[in-house]
C-alpha cells in the first residue's frame, strides 16, 4: 500500500471524527437537525478540499456533479445519517459516513458514532468480527419504517428484531457483534451505505444487494434501493431465504 493510499485510510478517519464533534456540540448547544447537517456538510467538504483538491464528492447534503462519474477517486460523503435520531435527546443511533470509492468500490472509509463514546470504526484499523454468539440471531430493523422483509425473515430465520436508527449505526452494530443481520429492501442512496459498506467488508461481514450481486458506487443515479450486511457464516441462509421470498 503507497503512503498516499495509507493517508487516505487515516484522512476518512480524521474527517469523520471532526464531523462527530462538531455535531456533539452543535447538539449540546440545541442546534436542529438542519443546522446539523448543514454544518457538518461545510466542514467535511473544506476538510476534503484542503487535503485532496483534485478528488470528486457525492454528498447527500450537496448539489450533484456529474463530473465524479469521469474521476477515478470520489469521496462519497453522509454528513448526518440519522437526523430524526440526531434530533431525539439521549440517542445513539446516528452516524457520521466518509467513504473514498475507487472504481465503483469502497476503498478507505470511515463511519464515526459521535454519541457512542466519539467511536469512529475505520478500515484505517479495520476492526475484529467478534465471535457468533449464543441465542436467536438478532436482525435489525427501521425503528420508524421497519418493512416486510424484515418481519418475513424474523419468522424464516427464527430471529429477534432489533429496532434501530441510521443505516450506518445498523451496519456498525453487526461489525461490533451487536447484531448479526441488516437487510434493507426500502429504498436508499449510496451515501448511506458507501462508508459503512466499506468498514463492514474490512471487519469480514458479508456485503452485498439483497440478491447477491456487488454493491456498486458511483452510477450516475445514486439511487441504491437494497443492502445487506451480515455475519459471512450466515451471507448463504439469509440470501435463500430473500431470495424465497421474492418467489412468492
Amino acid at each position: 500500500m503507497s503512503s498516499r493510499q495509507a493517508d487516505d485510510h487515516a484522512l476518512a478517519a480524521q474527517i469523520a471524527h471532526a464531523a462527530g464533534s462538531l455535531l456533539l456540540d452543535l447538539r449540546a448547544n440545541g442546534a436542529t437537525k438542519e443546522d446539523g447537517d448543514r454544518e457538518s456538510n461545510e466542514l467535511i467538504l473544506r476538510l476534503l478540499r484542503q487535503a485532496r483538491p483534485d478528488d470528486a464528492v457525492l454528498s447527500e447534503e450537496s448539489k450533484d456533479d456529474l463530473v465524479r462519474l469521469q474521476r477515478e477517486r470520489v469521496w462519497i460523503v453522509d454528513p448526518l445519517d440519522g437526523t430524526r435520531e440526531f434530533g431525539e435527546p439521549g440517542r445513539t443511533d446516528w452516524a457520521v459516513h466518509v467513504a473514498l470509492v475507487l472504481g465503483g468500490t469502497p476503498h478507505a472509509c470511515a463511519v464515526a458514532l459521535p454519541a457512542q463514546d466519539e467511536l469512529v470504526l475505520s478500515t484505517a484499523l479495520p476492526p475484529s468480527l467478534p465471535p457468533p454468539h449464543d441465542g436467536p440471531l438478532r436482525l435489525l430493523v427501521s425503528r420508524t419504517r421497519p418493512p416486510q422483509l424484515a418481519a418475513y425473515l424474523a419468522e424464516q430465520l427464527d430471529a429477534e428484531l432489533v429496532p434501530m436508527g441510521s443505516a450506518g449505526a445498523k451496519t456498525m452494530a453487526v461489525v461490533q457483534g451487536q447484531a448479526d443481520v441488516y437487510a434493507h429492501g426500502g429504498g436508499q442512496y449510496e451515501w448511506d451505505s458507501a462508508a459503512p459498506v466499506g468498514v463492514a467488508a474490512a471487519a469480514g461481514c458479508h456485503t452485498s444487494r439483497l440478491d447477491g450481486s456487488s454493491l456498486r458506487y458511483n452510477c450516475a443515479n445514486p439511487y441504491l434501493p437494497d443492502l445487506l450486511v451480515c455475519r459471512p457464516e450466515l451471507a448463504a441462509t439469509v440470501l435463500a431465504r430473500i431470495a424465497a421470498a421474492a418467489d412468492r
